[in-house]
């Protein structure tokens, strides 16, 4: 939080506790024992209304102090002027010197010697100083969360009075009035701990599960010592850390994200949940999985189809699941389920004295009771817990999930084994199959080889250029359309200087005409004199012929004659995105509309290219000049000539040839040569910057500072004022909600560390849905000045520009 705190106190010792009828005036203020928590004003970021709170004394995140508990949240004092006063009963008041009580503790009984305590656990007391007693206190802070979780601080509920300690997140960094996001235990059936947006539940942690919350993550360093209490008054959940002398906190920021933080010596950690969709609540609907290692994330349960399966299959979970065949109820059977995160216990009841066999009994003698567990994981596990009518909230959480055993109809068991003894007859008949094919290895080699001479035929009379730089495999891989030259050459007016689109490492590229078809074509045509070029040349041809999607450029076909080697495109007439957004007055042809069409095309163009193709392709060269533009402004990814493929379950590669343009090459790429899906998702966030801010990374300057474009947005975002960065460009014409979470996003994706960033198919889901998004860390390459020279293929072609250049270190040949 960006905090300005009035901690200045006299020359005399500061004193933790103040008695009756004394005040904390502001420039007062009171510090606990041993000096960790302090009690004073302060004013929240940019802020100029002044607030009573508690805060580390010794603890600093971001270069400011920590505030854990304010009291007058929703009523700031007006003028500067305040006071707070413990009188004479043992009540607290905070006064304001033109409102009156502005805040007050509200104690209902009193103290004949009441005294005010700052406690080193940071809670504010008021006890009878005579007489005490933690478990008599008149009045605690404690009892009255903010944002902050201290350890021995309760969330929970007192079953008989209905009192309620609820955490409820800062309206923003310079507001500390309760925002839109609690998190709560939900007391309905079995308690579970959950975060709610307004009335309705955002993330659901689940019911406690003898050990932990059953769908939380595992707990961050240091480890914590959890205590959970459940029982006929009250049901609350309390923590401390194992080791005493490391502080620790929990905050639920006012993004809705439950952070944690821990500090020992100088030493500062962060953890939080990663960015997950299948964390938001019923992501899936009911009975359905989320799994977020799967493509498509939801699936429905065994026994179970989807409710609509137009909506299903096109990306729409939210009906969820209904089942495949009707219950015979009584000669129903459990299916169990292993790894997954408990459903939503609102709708469940627990014991804890029967056993597993017992619990599945008990479930079947109620046809609405759908599935059943052990309640206790601990020990082999124990109890029993029911569910029911419908599972909602359910997600694979392999590993650490726990057992679940799902009510089935026997007619649902019998396809399930119908199903396995399938699979193994078409193992047996496969290992038959595999005897017969081995007998058949020589004939098919003979003709593989005949088919292959038969190629290298063709190939020959086509310029021998896929016999001199193609193996056997890149040969195999080329299937186009070969165009020839006199009808390319007649197309472009014989590479007319007019029909000259423009020029890159690769070479010139002509706009043309296909005589007889009337077909508008991009031709790019390999400089001979680019040894860089021939390589790209290649590697295009072997990739993108394969790709085939709306957000990509298509490729139409080659022209291999002699030494003329050229690539022939589908012509796009609003040439690239850099064209656009980078000048003032063409830039106003891009409404926001087509602002957030443009970025939601490139990332489903890369989540293709990720994730969905034949070939897994890393771009590494993503940026706006390689984003085109058709009649109808729908982006294209171009220039695939520095792009590679990984294999399998492969995710990342390194190289000692480092290819890519600076501002929006990721660090781990252009220092260590490590390139990965998330280097494209570094060049992606840089990308939605741009378009969203209208000003190139490299080269961006500002008079107060050194930094890129990404710095400056960093900058902002860190002090509470993202939609500076906007306010003479898209803001009068959208939602300025809309704007922040495409920087939001922007951020996420170009941070330091790779495995902090979100992978494409996070990325289209948060540009889609309205879902809280994870707190955003320090982009990488945030400084942009001063940075090292590097030849530029660019340069050697007059491409070279101040904010833009292209890199490429060549191996020898």
């Amino acid at each position: 939080m960006c905090l300005i705190l009035f901690s200045i106190i006299s020359e005399a010792a500061a004193l933790d506790t103040i008695g009756p009828n004394k005040s904390i005036k502001i420039g007062e203020t009171l510090v606990s024992s041993n000096g960790r928590f302090e009690l004073g004003f302060f004013r929240p970021g940019s802020s100029k209304s002044l607030y009573l709170g508690i805060w580390y004394k010794k603890v600093k995140k971001s270069a400011n102090q920590t505030v854990v508990w304010v009291a007058n949240r929703e009523n700031p004092l007006s003028d500067g002027e305040g006071v707070l006063v413990l009188y004479s009963k043992g009540t607290l008041a905070l006064l304001d010197s033109t409102k009156g009580v502005i805040w007050s503790s509200n104690t209902s009984r009193s103290a004949e010697n009441p005294v005010a305590q700052l406690l080193e656990s940071g809670n504010l007391v008021v006890q009878d100083e005579k007489n005490y007693n933690s478990d008599n206190y008149l009045w605690q802070s404690f009892d009255y969360p903010s944002d902050t979780l201290l350890p021995g601080m309760k969330v929970g509920k007192n079953l008989k009075t209905g009192f309620d300690r609820i955490l409820s997140s800062w309206r923003s960094t310079d507001d500390p009035a309760p925002g839109i996001y609690s998190s709560r235990l939900d007391t309905r059936g079995v308690p579970q701990m959950v975060i709610e947006k307004g009335p309705k539940i955002q993330h659901r942690a689940g019911p406690w599960n003898g050990m932990s919350f059953a769908g939380r993550f595992a707990t961050p360093y240091p480890a914590v010592l959890s205590r959970y209490v459940w029982n006929d008054e009250e049901v609350y959940y309390t923590y401390a850390p194992e080791d005493s002398s490391v502080e620790t906190w929990w905050v639920l920021n006012s993004l809705g994200l439950v952070q944690f933080f821990s500090k020992k010596g100088i030493h500062d950690w962060e953890h939080r949940k990663p960015d997950d969709i299948c964390e938001n609540y019923a992501f899936c609907g009911k009975f359905a999985n989320c799994n977020i290692n799967k493509s498509p994330v939801c699936s429905c349960l065994e026994g179970y189809l989807p409710k609509s399966p137009v909506d299903w299959n096109s990306g729409n979970w939210t009906d969820g699941c209904v089942r495949d065949r009707s219950s015979d109820c009584e000669k129903d059977v459990f299916l169990k389920h292993t790894g997954l995160k408990w459903p939503d216990t609102s709708n469940s009841t627990v014991s804890k004295t029967m056993n597993r066999k017992e619990c599945a009994e008990m479930c079947l003698t109620n046809c609405s009771c759908t599935a059943y567990t052990n309640a206790d994981v601990r020990f082999g596990g124990s109890g029993c817990l029911l569910w029911f009518g419908d599972l909602i909230d359910i997600r694979d959480l392999t590993p650490g999930g726990q057992d679940l055993y799902i009510r089935l109809a026997p007619s649902d068991m019998a396809h399930l084994d119908k199903r396995e003894r399938l699979g193994k007859t078409k193992k047996a008949a496969f290992m038959a199959s595999a005897v017969i094919l081995g007998s058949l290895i020589l004939i098919v080699g003979f003709l593989l080889c005949i088919r292959k001479e038969k190629r290298r035929n063709e190939a020959l009379k086509k310029g021998h250029f896929r016999n001199e730089y193609m193996n056997d495999e890149e040969k195999e891989d080329m299937e186009l359309r070969m165009f020839n030259l006199e009808i390319i050459a007649s197309a472009t007016n014989n590479f007319a200087s007019n029909n000259k689109l423009g020029q890159g490492g690769f070479g010139p590229v002509y706009k043309g005409t296909l005589l007889g078809e009337g077909q508008d074509i991009a031709v790019k045509r390999l400089s001979r004199s680019s040894g860089q070029g021939l390589q790209e040349f290649k590697n295009e041809v072997i990739l993108i012929a394969k790709l085939q999607h709306r957000n990509l450029v298509k490729l139409l076909g080659c022209c291999i004659e002699g030494d003329e080697k050229m690539l022939i495109y589908e012509y796009m007439p609003n040439k690239s995105l850099d064209y656009f957004i980078f000048d003032k007055e063409r830039r106003k042809l891009l409404d926001w509309n087509r602002c957030v069409n443009i970025i939601g095309g490139i990332a489903r163009g890369l989540l293709y290219l990720h994730q969905d193709s034949r070939l897994r392709i890393i771009h590494r060269d993503l940026k706006a000049a390689n984003v085109l533009l058709d009649s109808e402004m729908n982006p294209k990814i171009s220039d695939f000539g520095m792009a590679r493929s990984i294999w399998g379950e492969q995710t990342e590669a390194n190289t000692n040839k480092v290819v890519g343009t600076y501002g929006y090459m990721s660090p781990e790429y252009a220092v260590d040569g490590l390139f990965s899906v998330k280097s494209d998702v570094f060049s992606f966030g840089v990308l939605v910057l741009e378009i969203v801010i209208g000003k190139r990374n490299r080269g961006f300057w500002h008079p107060d500072h050194d930094h890129n474009l990404l710095g400056h947005a960093w900058m902002l975002w860190i002090e509470g004022r993202p939609m500076v960065l906007v306010e003479n460009v898209l803001y009068e014409f959208t939602t300025p909600s809309e704007v922040l979470r495409c920087i939001h996003i922007g951020l996420l994706c170009v941070q330091q560390r790779p495995e902090d960033r979100p992978d494409m198919l996070s990325v289209v889901l948060m540009l889609r849905g309205e879902s809280a998004l994870p707190e955003p860390k320090q982009p990488g390459f945030f400084t942009g000045r001063n940075l090292p020279v590097v030849e530029s293929a660019g340069s050697r072609h007059g491409l070279s520009s101040i904010n833009e250049v292209s890199i490429t270190q060549l191996e020898g040949r």
